[in-house]
């Protein structure tokens, strides 16, 4: 098959042949991959392995890009990885502008003197406000959610209102640790795709509601973050700010926004996390989630259906929901 469009002369991701193990390969839009465990002049056995050393190999990674003698085989049979194991998952929540706005107007008290209009004008002014001084809001995920861009996603049999969030995922390459927004991106190795499945009735605790958000129970289900189809290079991306995010379930448009209706950017979030926790070569950090999800649709993830992601210049990935035990 012929990859998605994605930006730039490479991508990075994790491929296997049938029967054969996993390995980290450099993907040419042409759809031919090349095996970097056997390509780089000290062989990496992984694709976090390969962003350890990103400074330094990433001269070397666009020469084998623009080789043409380089031992390459297609991208048709082989399987798509999720493209790389993170030790750590940063998620960011209540990120996007519009989402939220939406959201407080559609939980607005029944007694809520204000009309919609009002409503909506008000709270775009504390988003504003918001984005300006105060801090984003970042919780931590588990490796073990993440899938393939193309695996089934299982839905447990407990989750009641599983629902979609895509969200622009920065790969970490160099370790961050209280570093300036200004310094964020120089962390950054790149960028991929990711659905930040959530199961909308676990988020609360109904026992304990002073305990707050249940994000263990809500998105770490195993599958539950479908991942890739690789990653982007930082250098292939214009503007990390002004890419388009498009879901799709069963053909029909749910999610279309732009990263420009973010609260908070890539390097600000990048940066926050790092105040509190040093972020590793291949950790995540997820950017959040525009409006269209399911609970705005009244309309909850179902056995079958079908999902298709998209964001500008990073491929596209489609998922098929299956109900645990069907």
């Amino acid at each position: 098959m012929k990859p998605a469009a994605f930006s730039g002369p490479f991508a990075l991701g994790t491929f296997s042949a049938p029967d054969e193990a996993p390995f980290p390969g450099l993907l040419v839009p042409e759809g031919q991959v090349l095996d970097l465990r056997t390509a780089l002049d000290e062989p990496a056995p992984t694709t976090r392995a390969v962003l350890e050393r990103w400074t330094e190999l990433l001269p070397r990674l666009h020469e084998l890009a623009a080789d043409p003698t380089a031992g390459r085989r297609p991208l048709d049979g082989l399987r798509v990885h999720a493209p790389v194991e993170p030790r750590q998952i940063f998620q960011s929540g209540a990120n996007y502008r519009q989402h939220v706005i939406d959201l407080e107007v559609a939980h607005r008290s029944p007694d809520d003197p204000r009309t919609v209009e009002e409503a909506r004008a008000e709270i775009a002014e504390i988003m504003d406000r918001r984005a300006a001084e105060d801090l984003p809001y970042v919780f931590i995920g588990l490796p073990s959610a993440i899938t393939g861009p193309y695996d089934d996603v299982v839905l447990p049999d407990w989750a009641e209102q599983p629902d979609w969030e895509l969200e622009l995922a920065v790969v970490i390459s160099r370790p961050a640790y209280r570093v300036s927004v200004e310094e964020a991106l120089d962390h950054v190795a790149g960028y991929t795709i990711a659905n930040d499945l959530t199961d909308r009735a676990s988020v609360f605790r109904r026992d304990m509601k002073a305990i707050g958000t249940d994000w263990l129970r809500s998105k770490n289900a195993p599958g539950f973050t479908p991942l890739g189809p690789w990653i982007v290079p930082a250098g292939s991306l214009a503007d990390p700010g002004d890419l388009r995010l498009t879901l799709k379930l069963n053909g029909e448009t749910m999610q279309d926004e732009s990263t420009a209706d973010m609260l908070f950017d890539v390097a600000r979030i990048v940066s926050y996390a790092s105040r509190t926790s040093r972020l590793l070569p291949g950790d995540l950090v997820l950017t959040g989630s525009p409006a269209g999800n399911g609970m705005h649709w009244g309309r909850l993830l179902r056995d079958g259906d079908v999902m298709d992601a998209s964001i500008t210049g990073l491929g596209a990935q489609r998922t098929r929901c299956v109900k645990e035990g069907s």
